[in-house]
């Protein structure tokens, strides 16, 4: 029997062959399980520098089954792409492809504008989004973290956003918000990582009826748990990812200023991220508060996530400090892969993906201190860990996860127009 959806068309807002994020390695890992079952699938990544354009806005560098728009001048508030090559360009490979169904994983450079382009072209042709953060709610990179504070935001509103951002008025607010759902409502599909993501865009206004809850592709499981590390006198605590403000880096940092300065040398922390695509404030930040962190830190770079499940094996605990919402980090799944139990912050998406004493431990979010007392308990009780890595449970394979993307292309490719 033919699938309803025998054509994919799959956009990230980045490449992986450009960035290490999330939302791009899923969406890559979607594209690959997708083409091994069997149907025409193509890849759609961006780059955020139009000096890569040779030519053509949209080109094929990576392969025949892979496309790059370098993108062009974007509204960030009202996340509109004012690339006036683009809708012509896009047109032409939606025209070529013909897809049955094309998947967003992100609007970031393509533009809300981008799911009517597809209407125009091709009116049968479905479109779902995955959803990633919260852009549309909030204004503050998606985050729903205030400005000024850095404190947590429970919700959005044309005052309180206006507070955040008095340079746009609660009018500016009303329009964006309005601007952007006008163009979900053309959306067939939309998926949520996370319980926790989806109920803030249903609260938000998206409808429920629209809404499934699926977590992103991943690479494969092994059919066994790993090995715990080997026996060591020292507890190394390990972070994996993004280095910035928000991945609660400085929550770490405290925490192992807190240790040293308590004497607790039996703890070790290793960082393994990329910090140079942040601000230049948070990196002279970043720098100047590992210079004076201490003898417990060690500090790795970049590494490449195809090695990231041999480095999480050489750490007794992962730990996850963000001090934002998340939705379902990546880093998780890449965890309950390596069997490493997961030290995290207590609120959204981390919440609800590590399982408190079973996958692994919570702590408040932003409290260095709750941190470093936590960790001296496991360096006093090193069978906490053991025991956790007993009753972790194992990520959803792969070809389960795929499976579960495949059936919802049908049914959405099914449905009538």
């Amino acid at each position: 029997m033919t699938p309803a959806a025998g054509r994919a068309l799959i956009c990230a807002h980045s490449h992986p062959a450009i960035s290490k994020g999330g939302a791009e390695i899923a969406a890559w890992s979607l594209f690959e399980g997708v083409q091994a079952a069997g149907r025409d699938a193509w890849f759609m990544g961006c780059v955020s520098e139009p000096a890569a354009r040779l030519g053509s806005a949209i080109t094929q560098p990576f392969g025949a089954r892979q496309f790059l728009y370098a993108a062009g001048a974007f509204d960030w508030f009202k996340f509109a792409n004012q690339d006036a090559s683009f809708p012509r360009q896009f047109g032409e490979v939606l025209t070529e492809l013909r897809p049955d169904l094309v998947h967003f994983h992100h609007y970031v450079n393509f533009g809300l504008e981008s799911f009517l382009h597809i209407r125009r072209v091709l009116p049968n042709c479905k479109i779902v989004l995955t959803l990633h953060e919260y852009q549309a709610i909030c204004n503050h990179y998606g985050q729903m973290i205030t400005r000024q504070r850095k404190s947590l935001c429970y919700g959005a509103s044309p005052r309180d956003c206006n507070r955040c951002f008095p340079e746009f008025s609660q009018a500016d607010f009303f329009l964006r918000r309005a601007y952007a759902m006008r163009f979900f409502d053309l959306v067939d599909q939309f998926i949520a990582p996370s319980r926790f993501l989806a109920e803030r865009y249903v609260k938000w206004g998206l409808p429920e009826a629209r809404m499934a809850v699926i977590e992103n592709v991943t690479a494969e499981v092994a059919s066994a748990p790993p090995a715990p590390p080997p026996p060591s006198k020292v507890l190394r605590i390990g972070f994996f990812g993004q280095i910035s403000l928000l991945k609660g880096i400085h929550v770490l940092l405290d925490a192992a200023r807190l240790l040293e300065e308590a004497g607790a040398t039996g703890i070790a922390f290793d960082i393994h991220g990329d910090h140079t695509n942040q601000p230049a404030e948070f990196q002279s930040d970043f720098l100047a508060r590992l210079e004076t962190a201490g003898s417990n830190v060690r500090f790795h770079g970049a590494y490449d996530n195809a090695r990231v499940d041999h480095l999480m094996r050489g750490v007794d605990a992962v730990l996850v400090p963000s001090i934002w919402w998340e939705n379902s980090p990546v880093v998780i799944q890449e965890c309950l892969r390596a069997n490493r139990p997961v030290i995290c912050s207590d609120i959204g998406g981390m919440a609800e993906k590590v399982r408190d004493g079973v996958d692994g431990l919570h702590f408040p979010v932003g409290s260095a201190a709750a941190l470093a007392g936590l960790l001296r308990e496991l360096d006093a009780d090193r069978g906490r860990l053991a025991a956790l890595m007993g009753s972790m449970r194992r990520p959803a394979p792969a070809a389960a996860t795929l499976a579960a993307h495949l059936r919802l292309y049908d049914e959405v490719c099914a449905a009538p127009c």
